[in-house]
């Protein structure tokens, strides 16, 4: 049995393993395994067992010395996972918040030169070295808050080089940072006012174009499109995803922002998930819980503009699988804290701690197709957090105020107050 490879982490004051829950559907907290004075054993960047801690001591420490505590007022999960962020971006907007302050809308400011294309602008002057430590900076606030896998999309660059950069700089980070960086391309964000043709046209191009390289260099294997007016139609987004599916792209959907559509093409593409939804009318949720699309809550976005939040409450009633994303961007969804807008979500649409919890692990792993995390079980990666305290509600109690204080990501400590001793 002896493998110098093998530690044993523990004891937490209570361990939340995420296990034997359904993917879809409403949840109590009664369901949750909690288990008490608990200890993981990680061998690799992998779970090798989990149990009570002074148990796997006694089997292990004999012909292992290589153990390893942490404090016992620790309660442990696993690492939370953002499914929708837009991270890779340069400039602010805060002229855009202001002006929606003073009664402006969305589309009103986007017409007069705000919005998406502003960033566009600004992403487009940054250099490689700029949005680089952007990235990274705001992709360690990420794993400092707990969240260990993080979906970030491109988007902000509207043309095939740039989009093309956006995607290399993202895996770059991936590749160097602890945190997993999950790429999709979101080159249909919008038209952008450069292109001489079509929003039609343009969809073609990057079609033509840009997919076929982005599939041949394994730039990422999502494809996402924003479905709205002022983006694009739910007629040309249609055939541009299912271009983009039979090439091999795992799909998403922009849909149900402001107007309705989207969580159709969805379900008729068979998406991974349909993110927004705060209009979503009772046929589409219907619908929606029919399938297997992944119904992604944005509560940020909510908060940025001022609207009404996703009902989550009515989609796990109706049965749907309901993951929730920080979308931080920097227009509608500045905020960038995945745990607080989920437990301001959860306030408002009285969401039980199992629901909130699973949104942002196993739920939320189910979005992404990452079936290896999101569970504190054996053989999945070792991506766990820990919170001070004696009993997991806590955590959604201070609502987002209380952070973790400790971060494992594959099985190594890359963050946290506490100091192992």
């Amino acid at each position: 049995m002896y493998n110098p490879s093998i530690k044993i982490v523990g004891p937490f004051r209570q361990l939340l393993t995420m296990d034997h829950l359904p993917l879809k559907g409403s949840l109590m907290d009664a369901q949750l395994e909690v288990i008490e004075e608990a200890g993981i054993v990680l061998q690799g960047d992998k779970i090798s067992e989990i149990g009570i801690f002074h148990e796997l001591c006694s089997i292990y420490s004999s012909c292992n010395p290589d153990i390893q505590f942490i404090d016992a007022d620790i309660i442990a999960l696993p690492g939370l996972i953002d499914t929708h962020t837009h991270l890779c971006w340069a400039g602010s907007r805060e002229n855009d918040y202001a002006l929606r302050l003073e009664g402006k809308s969305y589309s009103e400011i986007a017409e007069t030169g705000g919005g998406i294309w502003d960033t566009v602008t600004k992403t487009r002057n940054a250099t490689d070295e700029e949005l680089k430590n952007l990235l990274t900076g705001r992709a360690s606030r990420q794993l400092a808050n707990g969240i260990t896998t993080c979906e970030v999309k491109s988007g902000y660059d509207l043309d095939l080089a740039g989009e093309l950069r956006l995607l290399e700089i993202i895996k770059g980070v991936h590749l160097d940072h602890p945190i997993d960086l999950v790429a999709t391309c979101l080159a249909a964000h919008i038209r952008p006012h450069d292109f001489d043709g079509s929003s039609g046209e343009y969809l073609r191009f990057l079609t033509e174009r840009l997919l076929p390289v982005i599939r041949n260099a394994q730039l990422a294997h999502r494809i996402d499109i924003f479905v709205e007016k002022g983006a694009f139609g739910i007629s040309e987004a249609g055939k541009y995803l299912t271009s983009a599916k039979k090439m091999g792209f795992d799909l998403v959907v922009h849909g149900e922002q402001f107007t309705s559509g989207g969580v159709s093409l969805a379900v008729k593409v068979e998406a991974a998930s349909v993110d927004h939804l705060e209009v979503i009318r009772p046929k589409a949720i219907e619908k929606l819980a029919g399938s297997d699309v992944v119904a992604v809550a944005l509560p940020g976005a909510s908060i940025g503009l001022g609207c009404p939040f996703a009902p989550a409450r009515k989609l796990l009633d109706a049965g749907c699988c309901l993951a929730v994303g920080s979308d931080w961007n920097p227009g509608s969804a500045p905020m960038g804290d995945l745990l607080l807008q989920t437990a301001i979500l959860g306030t408002f649409e009285k969401l039980t701690n199992a629901e909130q919890l699973s949104a942002i692990t196993f739920r939320a792993a189910h979005a992404l197709k990452l079936p290896n995390r999101g569970i504190l079980r054996m053989g999945n990666l070792a991506d766990f957090i820990g919170f001070p305290g004696r009993n997991y509600k806590e955590i959604l109690y201070h609502q987002g105020m209380l952070k973790p204080t400790m971060v494992w990501k594959k099985g190594n400590r890359v963050g946290g107050s506490y100091e192992l001793k």
